[in-house]
Parts: C-alpha cells; sequence; structure tokens
C-alpha cells in the first residue's frame, strides 16, 4: 500500500536521538518520512547495544555512551558543533532541564516527553516533596521565565503529557458546541481558561484503557508493560500528585500542600502506582485507574486557572487515571506485593499482540452535560498499517513527538514550552493521521455510581465530582 507522507520541513544540521528504547525506535520513522535533512544527519546516543544490529542496518551512526552530569555538555558540543540541529532526548535518567538549558546555548532546538531528572533521584531523594513531578516541572517553569525566547525548548511532548494537553482544548471546543456556548477558539490562556470555567467543566481525568495482549501468560517475576518499564516504574514510585481544583470541599489526610510555585497541585504520601481512583473511558465504562504522577496534572490545572496562588478564583481538578495493560497490573501488584523490582523487564512488541487497544483521552467533568471523553482509540492492528516497529501506545507517543518537532521548527525561537501553550490544532493536525479514531462520547456516569451497598463508603453524595467521591479506599 503506497501512502503519502507530507514533508514538513526541513531540519539543518544534526537530528540526535538520544535514548533509543521503544519511543526513540518508533520516532525514527516518522523523522525520516516527514522531514528534508542532510544525507547521514541522524544519528543515535544510547548506552546500551541492544539495537546496535537495527541501526546499521538502517545507516545509523549509534555512539554507545552513557550521557552523564559529568559529561553531558561535551557529549552536547560535540553532536551539534555549528550551532544548529535538533535534539531529540527521548532518554531515562537524563536531566531534561540541563540537556535543555545547553542545547538552547548551543543553539540547537530541543524536545522530550517528560522533565526528566539525573539518575538517582526517583529512589535516592528522601523528601517525597522533592520527588514530586510539581518540583522537577516548576524548576523548568523557573527557566522558562528566567530566560525567555531563544530556541525553542519542547518540554513534556508526548502521549501524556503532550498530546491530552492538545485533546483537552479540542474537547473544551466540542462541549461548547455541544452546549450552544461561543465555540470560537481562544487565543491565549486567560481566554482558554474563562472559557473552561464558562462552560461549569470541574476537572479533568487523563482516562486510560490499554487492553493490548499477547497468547503468551506472562512470566513470574518479569515486568510486562506497552512502553518503557523503567519510566512506568520510576514514575509509579513517585508520590501520588493531582492538580486541585477549587470546587473540592474535602482534603485528603495524607494529602500535602506546596508553599512555592505555581501552588497548581497537591501530593499524596503514597505511591501513584498503587492509588486507585474511579474514572470512566468508552470500552470499559466504569473502572479503576490509578493515580499516577504526570506532568499533564500539574500543567493542565495550571493553565486553566483564573487567579494566581492557593485560593484563585477557579482552578480544575486534573489527574491521571490509568488502566494500564493486564500485565502491566499484575507486574505492579507483584512488584508492590514482594517489595522489589523484577531484574526481567518486556515491552510488548507489535507483532506478538493478538488483540486490543490504547484509549487514550481526556474526561471533562461537571458541567452541564455530566462528562465528556474526548481522545483516541488506536488499536494495534492499525498501528502496523500506519508506521513500523512499535505498538499502539508507542504509536501515540512518536506521533506527539513528530507533532511537536514540527511545531518547533515553524516557531524556533519560543523559548521553553510545555503542551498547554502550542497551538493545539495545528499540533493535532499534523498527529492524527497516527492515531486511528479520535472520538467523543458524553456519559451520565459519575463516581457515585456503581458502589458496593454492603460496604458504605465515607462519600460526599452533594457533589458526585469531589475528589473526596473519585478516590477509591
Amino acid at each position: 500500500m503506497t501512502q503519502d507522507h507530507p514533508t514538513y520541513g526541513r531540519i539543518d544540521g544534526p537530528i540526535v536521538i538520544i535514548g533509543f528504547g521503544s519511543i526513540g525506535k518508533g520516532t525514527l520513522p516518522l523523522i525520516q518520512r516527514h522531514f528534508d535533512y542532510d544525507e547521514g544527519a541522524i544519528s543515535v546516543i544510547e548506552p546500551r547495544d541492544t539495537e546496535a544490529g537495527f541501526l546499521a542496518e538502517q545507516g545509523i551512526p549509534h555512539k554507545q555512551i552513557k550521557v552523564t552530569r559529568e559529561n553531558y555538555k561535551q557529549v552536547l558540543s560535540e553532536a551539534f558543533p555549528e550551532g544548529k540541529g535538533f535534539c531529540v532526548n527521548l532518554s531515562v535518567d537524563i536531566s531534561s532541564l540541563d540537556m535543555m538549558k545547553h542545547c538552547r546555548e548551543l543553539g540547537a532546538l530541543y524536545i522530550d516527553t517528560v522533565a526528566e531528572p539525573w539518575e538517582g533521584f526517583y529512589f535516592e531523594t528522601q523528601n517525597n516533596a522533592e520527588r514530586t513531578n510539581y518540583a522537577l516541572r516548576q524548576a523548568v517553569r523557573d527557566e522558562a521565565a528566567a530566560n525567555p525566547g531563544g530556541p525553542t525548548a519542547v518540554n513534556c511532548c508526548g502521549a501524556n503529557p503532550g498530546m491530552v494537553s492538545w485533546f483537552v482544548k479540542d474537547a473544551l471546543l466540542t462541549l461548547a458546541r455541544d452546549t450552544g456556548a461561543d465555540a470560537t477558539a481562544p487565543t491565549d490562556r486567560a481566554g482558554w481558561a474563562r472559557l473552561m470555567q464558562s462552560l461549569g467543566v470541574k476537572g479533568v481525568h487523563i482516562a486510560e484503557r490499554d487492553t493490548q495482549a499477547r497468547d503468551k501468560p506472562r512470566p513470574r517475576d518479569v515486568f510486562v508493560n506497552t512502553w518503557s518499564v523503567e519510566g512506568f516504574i520510576a514514575e509509579g514510585f513517585q508520590p501520588a500528585e493531582l492538580g486541585w481544583g477549587t470546587h473540592e470541599k474535602w482534603f485528603p489526610d495524607n494529602g500535602h500542600r506546596h508553599e512555592s510555585g505555581c501552588q497548581a497541585a497537591i501530593w499524596i504520601e503514597r505511591p501513584g502506582a498503587i492509588t486507585r481512583v474511579h474514572t470512566w473511558c468508552p470500552t470499559p465504562g466504569p473502572q479503576f485507574g490509578f493515580l499516577v504522577t504526570h506532568n499533564e496534572a500539574i500543567s493542565i490545572s495550571d493553565y486553566y486557572t483564573v487567579g494566581e496562588g492557593a485560593e484563585p478564583e477557579f482552578r480544575p481538578t486534573c489527574h491521571y487515571a490509568y488502566h494500564p495493560c493486564d500485565d502491566a497490573v499484575l507486574s505492579l501488584h507483584e512488584m508492590f506485593g514482594s517489595g522489589r523490582q523484577q531484574k526481567v523487564h518486556e515491552i510488548l512488541d507489535v507483532d506478538e499482540i493478538v488483540t486490543g487497544i490504547d484509549e487514550l483521552g481526556v474526561l471533562l467533568y461537571g458541567h452541564a452535560k455530566n462528562a465528556l471523553w474526548f481522545g483516541s482509540r488506536l488499536s494495534n492492528q492499525e498501528t502496523k498499517a500506519l508506521a513500523p516497529w512499535q505498538n499502539a501506545t508507542g504509536l501515540q507517543v512518536t506521533s506527539a513527538v513528530l507533532a511537536g518537532m514540527v511545531w518547533a521548527l515553524e516557531n524556533p525561537n519560543a523559548g521553553i514550552v510545555e503542551a498547554d501553550e502550542m497551538d493545539h490544532a495545528r499540533c493535532l493536525e499534523v498527529q492524527r493521521p497516527y492515531l486511528g479514531p479520535v472520538e467523543a462520547h458524553y456519559t451520565d456516569w459519575t463516581p457515585l455510581q456503581d458502589r458496593w451497598e454492603h460496604f458504605p463508603e465515607d462519600i460526599d453524595e452533594s457533589d458526585p465530582w469531589q475528589f473526596r467521591n473519585v478516590l477509591a479506599t
């Protein structure tokens, strides 16, 4: 089957992919399809040799080196010697902030999918408040404010964080049209925040259900996932976090506020990967999700705030509500139950998955139509026809990286930005061909439904959408 792949622009200078796990491998063909560049411009920096043969077959130079605090400036300076090019940072255990700062000093464009810290941060930092994504994000936002403009560095631009922020804006416009409100897209942050407030949206779940599965049963003592196991374990061990809305009347006993920064979020003294919430997705309907910390939970609540500080006029609650693939759920259960990480990690390969989709969207709730889920319902089978070397979960991420690269190339002096600040329409225009069905679903479900009457819970029946009702006991 012949497909037309639009060329979105020319990248002058080196294109350096740092980290070549499942997302790096899936991003490569999208870069090759959609950009003009000099022959030999693409290279990979990756400490492992697991994909060395593949890269050799593709004619992609592979620099097998571990990027550290001590050598990152030298590595980047050697990678971008002429002050131009594009750094595509898809690594783990490498500081996103330090990398983007030096890339900007060199004059290279930059993109990543997470505000990643240096190796050791997640498990060696003793203070839980300092281990939060709030702290990681705030450091990036402080740098953006201190050094505005200059070479564009797109921070946290994968599926989530990233794509879901663009979905929130599309969902708001859909809700506006369907309720007879003004559906003209706002032109600035204040306008978007006022739109959400005027529509009566109380909060947002990043509601995801991954049903991808293979025939082979999960072996004992093996962590199986559809994307980076290291990344999932790291974020799963961080404290649960959520953007904290102005409609909330209750506060968790083990919850903590932040005393500095934007103050848009709180954190809970409990690992996110074993903190359950009630949520809803189109395929399963009501389900449990894990309240795993993510950058978008904070950035969305912050972006749509009307007013400032800890007590603004309006702010939505926002958090991830993630049901990973069944093998990953079993892996988490085994890991937390045993008190140790599995030594063997497996990512479900596109060719071994026999069924399932990754249903990833945003659930906007509390408004006149109760709740609206808006998102991508991409199957592994469709992924095979759209792009090579990745499953559905991977393609939702890599296509967002592509969209972020296009936006950066078209806006090369925007400084440090995150997905909420980008042109959502342009980004989704680039990404949609890779997302499968992108759909809007209304539901009358609330967290007060589907409770077990034999076991009464301490809930607030006066407002179904209180986080008190969402948090599972």
